[in-house]
């Protein structure tokens, strides 16, 4: 059995030249996701600051998304949203391995 925890993802709101990305771009990236672990949850937008390598300050709108999945799980998804929001960097960490999943029979 692999084991899978309660991780999130970061997602832009906002390309690096400052464009909102379109709410289909989105729901691309939501079915995608769908695809690979069955679910996610999306949150309430969340303002983020970081500098990048060169020393240039960015300032982006992000949508926490949570997702119950494994490790490798998350690794496609980071590789996902770097392609399909074509990032510099995607910030992805577990908030919980202690989690039950419990289905009526």
């Amino acid at each position: 059995m692999t084991l899978k925890s309660i991780g999130e993802i970061l997602v832009p709101d906002y390309s690096n030249g400052g464009k909102q990305y379109p709410l289909l771009h989105h729901k691309e990236w939501d079915e995608k996701v769908k695809e690979i672990v069955g679910g996610l949850t999306i949150l309430k937008t969340a303002k983020g600051e970081w500098i990048n390598q060169d020393e240039i300050l960015f300032i982006d709108k992000m949508i926490p998304v949570r997702i119950y999945c494994t490790e490798f799980e998350i690794d496609k998804i980071i590789q996902l949203t770097l392609n399909h929001y074509d990032q510099e960097a995607v910030l992805a960490y577990e908030i919980s391995s202690n989690v039950k999943l419990i289905k009526r029979k």
